[in-house]
């Protein structure tokens, strides 16, 4: 197509990263990252802000991020994407100034994170795999509950919870049945929380996400913000805490503040997602 590019395989953690900022301080005018939603998450980390724009070869096992967009699974399809469409601005997700495009979480989602990927390097990645590691993580860790104190719009709220999840993608959210599920769509991010009951209750919690009805579950309540603080409740619990954004987990200090972008990514992509649309009818 005429266009000059180059090619930079990355090596270990923190490496595509490391590029991607590179690259974009270098007057590239497009940096596309070739991979899941982690190695996606870590060039737009670099990507945004630079005034460069963001393009995307998915070669994840769920790729909700390119999915949503409209981005072909297919790599030659996703080419002819870069090759054919402008970059367009896309909402972006912060936890202390960590980047997430799909969601971030802390308690069991987080821990579930954690284990799927050790799961994935030992019997290798597929949906089935991802499935059962999470059964796996809800039987032998399912029995934790979080004191949080949650600020946002002017509330305040103490809450016991397995998990605190936040969603800034609509098909993710969609798909699983989750109320606020267009929040991403209307420049908020979806707080979901799973309070805690028996540890029986959680493999039919994961039912329900995979059948679209987890919204309507007692056990989740969900709400949608711009801008939420999270604390431990009465000021006492961990100062530090572990943080899953878009499958990968670091330690984070507390408190969190959960926030939508002040700019957004420009994102090359098509103007309509057949998907997101097809999820929503």
């Amino acid at each position: 197509n005429g266009i000059r590019i180059e090619l930079a395989e990355t090596t270990q953690r923190g490496h595509a990263e490391t590029i991607a900022r590179a690259a974009a301080q270098s007057g590239t005018t497009l940096v596309v990252a070739a991979g899941g939603d982690g190695t996606i998450n870590a060039v737009a980390q670099a990507s945004l802000g630079s005034g460069c724009a963001f393009g995307v070869l998915p070669q994840g096992t769920f790729n909700y991020f390119s999915r949503t967009h409209g981005i072909p699974a297919d790599t030659a399809e996703a080419l002819a994407v870069l090759f054919n469409q402008p970059a367009r601005a896309v909402q972006v997700g912060l936890v202390n100034d960590r980047v997430f495009l799909v969601n971030a979480s802390l308690g069991l989602y987080a821990q579930l994170l954690e284990e799927r990927e050790a799961f994935k390097r030992e019997h290798g990645r597929s949906r089935i795999v991802a499935f059962c590691a999470a059964l796996l993580t809800m039987f032998r860790g399912g029995t934790r509950s979080w004191r949080l104190s949650l600020s946002w719009h002017g509330q305040e709220r103490d809450i016991r919870t397995r998990t605190l999840f936040v969603g800034n993608n609509a098909l993710q959210l969609h798909q699983v049945g989750i109320a606020d599920a267009d929040a991403p769509e209307q420049g908020q991010l979806a707080a979901v929380c799973v309070k805690p009951r028996g540890i029986l209750s959680l493999p039919a919690l994961l039912v329900r996400g995979a059948l679209g009805q987890l919204g309507s579950a007692d056990d989740v309540t969900s709400f949608p913000f711009t801008s939420m603080t999270v604390k431990p409740a009465g000021g006492r619990g961990p100062q530090r805490i572990k943080v899953g954004t878009d499958g990968e987990v670091d330690w984070l200090d507390m408190p969190l503040l959960f926030r939508v972008a002040p700019h957004p990514l420009w994102l090359v992509r098509p103007e309509i997602s057949p998907e997101l649309e097809a999820t929503k009818q």
